[in-house]
């Protein structure tokens, strides 16, 4: 049985070191007062994890919290935009008692440190339900800001890192993977947390015509630019990037079609998915170069509108894009 933890002792012992030092009033009252920041413009973003829904009953606690932040992150990542700070709600479940709460806090000091953010407010309760976090993060972005909506016919489609991963991942948390145990690995840490590309926001910022994150599925996500845009897309998923792990399980499918869609449609990669115009590539890869940073070309924008997915020269219809909530 989890040893009981107070709403005060939580936020005085646990979260109050967290804070921001200046705009959080040291959690002690109920507003967070923010600096503007001349010449940047303020972007904002939510995201909420459920026990059960986004991660599971017996993942780390500190990968929770860490999954919570990065999710966010990868948000801010994909407008171009400099984090600073966040609000965090938690409804703690009856088995988060004292350890857990300090496991989860440890997960946020150890990503504050790493990214740079730092705790402005929120709100902490009890629940009988499934243990939930919120998280509202805030960044600073200078100049534009590019939406879903910004992509051009004539436009490439670029995304970058690997895809699959996350997907393949759950899969490997749950025991259902056959792979060499340091490929499980690999796979469970990128699922519980993964990398917020933010060494790669000043390049969107400057080159994207339209940009989001990759988490609901690459194909769900890309869909989401067509409609925005009001343009058509085409995906090759011959060239679907893959990590090591997710090429070894690959090449032990044996319908090669339905193990790209899948890898495409399966969600939680939190890679960036852009579009730009062609003159511009080789200025990308060489940014993306210097970070160490795979970047593919998977597509083309076209006149018209939705989807085209292709595979060896044939055009393919998976039953869904992505991850929903329905």
């Amino acid at each position: 049985m989890a040893e009981p933890a107070g709403e005060f002792e939580t936020i005085d012992s646990l979260l109050k070191p967290l804070a921001h030092a200046e705009w959080a009033r040291g959690l002690a009252d109920d507003v967070a007062v923010i600096t503007p920041r001349p010449g940047f413009e303020l972007v904002v973003t939510k995201d909420t994890i459920v026990e059960g829904v986004h991660f599971l009953p017996d993942d780390p606690w500190d990968t929770v919290a860490q999954k919570l932040l990065r999710v966010n992150l990868s948000d801010l990542a994909a407008k171009g935009a400099e984090p600073f700070g966040y609000l965090m709600s938690c409804a703690w479940s009856g088995r988060c008692g004292w350890v857990e709460r300090q496991a989860f806090a440890q997960g946020l000091a150890v990503d504050q440190a790493a990214f740079g953010v730092r705790l402005l407010g929120g709100d902490t309760v009890a629940t009988p339900g499934p243990a939930t976090f919120s998280a509202t993060l805030m960044g600073w972005a200078k100049g534009r800001v590019p939406a879903r909506s910004g992509a051009q016919a004539g436009d490439a489609v670029f995304v970058t890192g690997h895809i699959g991963d996350g997907w393949l991942g759950l899969q490997a948390a749950r025991g259902l993977l056959d792979l060499e145990a340091d490929r499980i690995a690999t796979l469970v840490e990128h699922y519980r947390r993964p990398m917020p590309r933010l060494d790669f926001a000043s390049v969107v910022a400057q080159f994207a015509s339209a940009s989001l994150d990759v988490s609901d599925g690459l194909i769900a996500d890309v869909g989401h630019i067509a409609a925005a845009s009001g343009k058509g897309v085409e995906l090759n998923l011959d060239v679907l990037p893959l990590s090591g792990a997710g090429q070894a399980w690959f090449d032990t499918r044996v319908d090669d079609a339905a193990a790209l869609i899948a890898l495409a449609t399966g969600g939680d990669d939190y890679e960036i998915a852009f579009t730009a115009a062609p003159k511009h590539e080789d200025a990308l890869r060489r940014e993306a170069e210097r970070r160490h940073l795979r970047l593919t070309r998977i597509g083309e924008v076209r006149t018209g509108a939705g989807l085209t997915i292709t595979h060896a020269g044939r055009a393919l219809t998976p039953l869904k894009g992505g991850w929903t909530h329905d």
